[in-house]
C-alpha cells in the first residue's frame, strides 16, 4: 500500500494545507496527517486542539487518518510503515528550507522519499502564521481557514 505521511503543526490548518491534502489523497492510497506536538513553535493551539481541528476537517474522507507524533519525522514515517513524505511549497522561499529538510530525511531514511507539491495560486501567500495574527486583531480570517477554525481562533482570542 502506498502510504503518505503529511506532516506538520498545522497551527491552525489552512486552504493551502487542505489543498496539498487533497492533492496528496489523488496520488495515494492512506494519507497520514501527522501533527508535530513541536513546543518550539510555541503553538495557539494545544496539540489535542489542533488534532480534533483537523479531524473535524477530514473526518468525510477515508484515505485519511489525523494523528500526532513527537521525535525525528523520519521515525515516525517507518514506524507508519509509510513511503513518502509529502510537504507543500507556497513561494520559492519555502524551497531551501524543505530542500534542505528533505536531504537531511533522506540521509535518515533512504528508502523514504519526500514529495514537494505547490499549493494553487490563491494559497501562496497564506500562512498560519499569519492568519493567527490577522484573527488576534478581529480580522475576517475565512477565506483562508475552514469554518471551524474561523470558530476556533474566534473562540481562542476572545479569551485573552
Amino acid at each position: 500500500m502506498n502510504v503518505c505521511i503529511y506532516p506538520g503543526t498545522f497551527d491552525p490548518i489552512t486552504n493551502g494545507h487542505i489543498d496539498v491534502l487533497e492533492r496528496a489523497c489523488r496520488m495515494f492510497e492512506r494519507v497520514i496527517v501527522a501533527i508535530a506536538a513541536s513546543q518550539e513553535k510555541r503553538p495557539c493551539f494545544s496539540v489535542e486542539e489542533r488534532l480534533k481541528l483537523v479531524e473535524e476537517i477530514t473526518v468525510a474522507n477515508p484515505k485519511v487518518s489525523v494523528t500526532t507524533f513527537s521525535g525525528l519525522l523520519i521515525d515516525f514515517v517507518k514506524q507508519q510503515e509509510a513511503n513518502v513524505i509529502i510537504r507543500g511549497l507556497r513561494a520559492v522561499s519555502d524551497f531551501e528550507f524543505e530542500f534542505q529538510m528533505a536531504l537531511m530525511n533522506r540521509q535518515l531514511g533512504p528508502e523514504i522519499e519526500t514529495i514537494l507539491v505547490m499549493t494553487k495560486e490563491g494559497y501562496n501567500y497564506t500562512s498560519s502564521s499569519l492568519v493567527k495574527q490577522v484573527a488576534q486583531y478581529g480580522g475576517d480570517v475565512s477565506k483562508f481557514v475552514p469554518d471551524n477554525i474561523v470558530k476556533a481562533l474566534k473562540a481562542k482570542f476572545s479569551q485573552n
